[in-house]
């Protein structure tokens, strides 16, 4: 086949990935075959179409439902997004029937988070079909890499969605929510599958806008000039932002809270508006809502302007909703702010942050807490020089998500527990979700030193079958167990994990006592470089300059890494 015809088919390959983002509910069938053995010619189509993906029988009867006697992808693509429309809103509509089932409170916060989750699927699919109708063939890459993240955030919040009757006393509630997002699931992660096999075909045809560019020996790409990567590498952030609106707990701003100030905000925003959030201590659950895009918060720094709550799991709450802040809108920027969870140890579940904006970046932050502090939800996050303290899998979530230069302090448990710095939650193995962990210092924090001999404390844990987690040239604390990762019950995800350690330092770096899983790999630090990334993995080079944020692209160079704090 030629570029061009590649071209071609790729733009409606790409307008159908999208197509298929949040369809929610299907019921399986046969394939529609001649009575004589012959297949029609769009049922030949249908299974064309739905050749490379891991649950064929969906896909297939999905389009056989839908499709009519379409036999071209463009059809099929319009097809499956009619279907899409209408079935994503029948899953809201007997979400809302599932209400009558909720016998508990935890029943009941779970299918509110449902229809809250399925709300933005609805909204992703509209948005991301609309981005795509104009998109350029010269930005195929990019097209593709925003559609994976697209895709995975749906795949994510249908999860989350699940994730919420896990404790639950209404097993009937659990069961048809399940029942009704299975095909939803598996036509998500088709539709990846279908995005990595386009993916990789453009890449070894060297389309125009697609081939990787290279990384130098210093971890910058070569095409930069010699000015921009010494910014990129060392300048810190040093953009001034001008406020819009200023927040003074003492009275002195022109709001008292950061709510009042933020029913304020322009929705939709195209461009940047500014929040101050003078030195302070904020009791206040915050939400940057989903209609509230390119929202930039500063505040004095992170222990003088400081957000606090203690919303736990022992309300009766989900996890979600412990939240002591959630940014939802896409483009958020913070730099300069504290968030809390002070509900201990004690209480389990209680997070400090939760972030689903896309494109989102945090500067000079902290976030405490203990079990789950901060929860990388979805879609694409960067964290520079921040500090994260917490317990048990107090980094957790299934964004694409670099941490760079900060510093992560385990702290002390309950005597009866054990310490867990990650649990990334990557169902999929399409997903484009994961946790890089680059240049950053893993330590005991102040409250943990003296004891931290006594507890085990362990990199991470599967909490999804596929789940991905990279430290990559950072410094491991002696105090990590030698077996590094910890399995979350029995043999689940062992095999299907993608656990790595690429040139590490520290007291704890030592691999030679590792878990043997399968799971645990073996990566060099080229192939760090060429995919795990601020460049590769969150595309950050095209949206993290306009924060004023410093970044390293690739990695440090292998005689170079190691920092002060």
């Amino acid at each position: 086949m030629s570029k061009g015809a590649i071209i071609g088919a790729s733009t409606v390959l790409v307008v159908a990935v999208v197509a298929a983002v949040c369809v929610v509910s299907f019921k399986n069938g046969s394939s529609n075959a001649k009575e004589d053995g012959e297949l029609s010619t769009s049922v030949k189509s249908i299974k064309s179409f739905c050749q490379p993906v891991d649950y064929r029988e969906t896909c297939e009867t999905t389009l056989e439902q839908t499709a009519g006697n379409a036999t071209n992808p463009t059809d099929l693509a319009k097809a499956i997004f009619k279907a899409t429309s209408e079935r994503i809103e029948k899953a809201v509509r007997e979400s809302a029937v599932l209400n009558d089932l909720k016998n508990d409170p935890r029943t009941s916060d779970a299918l509110k988070d449902c229809e809250e989750l399925l709300d933005y699927a609805i909204d992703d699919l509209k948005t991301t079909f609309d981005k795509l109708g104009g998109f350029q063939t010269s930005n195929f890459k990019r097209a593709v890499d925003d559609v994976k993240t697209w895709l995975s955030s749906a795949l994510t919040y249908q999860e989350t969605c699940l994730d919420g009757f896990e404790n639950s006393t209404s097993t009937e509630a659990s069961e048809k929510m399940r029942k009704a997002l299975k095909s939803s699931q598996e036509l998500t992660e088709n539709i990846l599958a279908i995005v990595d096999q386009f993916a990789d075909t453009l890449a070894n045809l060297d389309i125009t806008g697609f081939s990787r560019r290279l990384l130098g020996d210093d971890g910058v790409p070569v095409w930069m000039s010699n000015a921009k990567r010494r910014q990129l590498e060392a300048t810190p952030g040093s953009k001034e932002f001008k406020p819009d609106v200023t927040v003074a707990a003492d009275g002195s701003g022109d709001f008292k809270t950061i709510n009042e100030a933020l029913a304020k905000v322009p929705v939709k925003s195209t461009g940047t508006y500014v929040m101050y959030v003078k030195a302070g201590t904020y009791k206040e659950y915050v939400s940057v809502a989903r209609n509230v895009t390119n929202l930039v918060m500063i505040g004095d720094g992170a222990t003088k302007t400081i957000i606090t709550g203690n919303k736990s799991f022992m309300l009766n709450i989900t996890t979600k909703d412990t939240a002591t802040m959630e940014a939802i809108g896409n483009g958020f920027f913070m730099r300069g702010i504290g968030v809390e969870n002070t509900a201990g140890s004690k209480n389990h579940q209680a997070v400090a942050l939760r972030v689903q904006s896309d494109q989102s970046a945090f500067y000079e932050c902290q976030f405490d807490g203990h079990q789950d502090t901060l929860y990388t939800h979805t879609s694409r996050q960067y964290y520079r020089d921040c500090t994260i303290t917490g317990t048990i899998d107090f980094i957790f979530g299934n964004a694409q998500v670099v941490l760079q230069n900060c510093r992560i302090q385990v702290r002390r448990c309950m005597d009866n527990q054990q310490n867990i710095v990650t649990a990334q939650g990557r169902k999929e193995k399409h997903s484009a979700g994961g946790t890089v962990i680059h240049n950053c210092t893993i330590e005991p924090h102040e409250d943990f030193k003296a004891d931290a001999a006594k507890f085990k404390t362990f990199l991470g844990r599967p909490w999804k079958e596929y789940s991905r987690t990279l430290y990559i040239q950072s410094d491991i604390g002696g105090f990590i167990d030698p077996q590094g990762w910890l399995p979350w019950l029995g043999d689940f995800g062992l095999n299907t994990c993608y656990y790595a350690e690429v040139e590490n330092r520290g007291d704890g770096a030592d691999m030679s006592k590792r878990a043997k899983w399968r799971g645990v790999k073996t990566v060099t630090y080229q192939q760090a470089q060429q995919k795990y990334t601020v460049e590769r993995f969150i595309q950050g080079q095209t949206w993290l300059p306009k924060f004023g944020v410093p970044f390293i692209p690739g990695l440090l160079p292998q005689e170079q890494s190691g920092r002060i704090h």
